[in-house]
């Protein structure tokens, strides 16, 4: 898109007044927005957002980023904004992500560090005001598994109890997720959206999805990662400390003990349904065939907890035998 890249330019020169620099691509983006680390002649490099309209709205991730700014999350700050033409000027908060860095001599250390943002995140941003992780999301979420991985990608033709097993289990973890208390949710926290190298450590970016959801999401998003996987039961100690955290800020009683890691379970099943789909559309749709790798991880998730959870025993074993196959 060299006429997005002209605008830039000028929009750089002329509105934010940065005569000399140039420019490098920082990272791409599983959507349209793209990302370019700006190298001024002096001063310290920035990053510019191209968010083109109407794709894109930038709206959110300025509102956003103000709402977690204020309750001491280290998000990038915005110097400088054009949200008609789709571009922001943000802190450059390097390049060093999460995911390299993660091995069993880091993680504990790395996580502590995540679960508390994240503890931030939904004790102290008012989510009121924020769209609803509602049926209607949830379920068009799901969707995107059956069409764009099933019937896309695998071209699979279900038999009508296969389409009842899915379907079941659909309505099963929207109904979960809608039955847990309801907080600030980032939507896509994990290891590729979480940055080390400028304090305070997580710098967190990608949030301009944010919706008011299950307290679990943001949780299993980065306990269950779809870019890498660590042993069940550590999984379910990390989880179940932050379920402590939980209580002690008020977010969660011990009444809700028993429930917490069925939440949990269910709650990664409905995303990683989504995140499977998502890969397969980005491929067949976007030409980003780099996520196909990702599938078998993110759908080996689901066939774990389909079997130490009898409610998606049927599930587990349709994508362990069906699916998984054909990747």
């Amino acid at each position: 898109m060299p006429e997005r890249l002209s605008l830039i330019e000028h929009w750089l020169t002329h509105s934010c007044k940065i005569p000399d620099f140039t420019l490098k691509p920082a990272s791409g983006d599983a959507s349209f927005r793209r990302y370019f680390r700006v190298f001024p002649a002096s001063g310290e490099t920035c990053i510019v957002m191209d968010a083109p309209p109407p794709q894109e709205d930038c709206r959110p991730f300025v509102e956003i980023e103000q709402k977690l700014r204020s309750a001491g999350v280290h998000v990038p700050a915005i110097y400088e904004q054009d949200l008609e033409q789709g571009f922001l000027l943000l802190e450059d908060l390097g390049d060093q992500l999460y995911l390299p860095l993660l091995n069993e001599q880091t993680v504990d250390r790395l996580y502590g560090d995540a679960l508390s943002a994240l503890m931030i995140m939904q004790a102290c941003v008012d989510a009121g005001d924020l769209p609803l992780y509602d049926r209607e999301l949830l379920m068009q979420e799901m969707a995107l598994f059956s069409d764009w991985l099933l019937d896309t990608h695998l071209q699979l033709s279900l038999t009508e109890q296969e389409r009842q097993v899915v379907g079941d289990a659909f309505t099963l973890l929207a109904d979960s997720a809608l039955s847990q208390p309801q907080v600030f949710v980032h939507r896509d926290y994990h290891s590729r959206n979480l940055m080390l190298g400028s304090s305070p450590v997580p710098g967190v970016i990608d949030f301009q999805d944010a919706v008011s959801g299950p307290i679990t999401y943001d949780l299993v998003s980065l306990l269950r990662d779809c870019y890498i996987k660590w042993p069940a039961d550590r999984v379910d100690e990390w989880a179940m400390g932050y379920y402590e955290l939980c209580v002690q800020s008020g977010l969660l009683t011990q009444a809700h003990e028993s429930d917490f890691l069925n939440w949990f379970d269910l709650m990664g099943a409905q995303r990683h349904l989504k995140a499977a789909g998502i890969f397969a559309r980005l491929n067949h749709r976007d030409g980003k065939s780099g996520y196909l790798q990702d599938i078998p991880r993110t759908l080996s998730y689901i066939v774990d907890v389909g079997k130490r959870r009898e409610s998606l025993a049927s599930l587990g074993a349709f994508i362990e035998g069906r699916v998984l196959p054909g990747l």
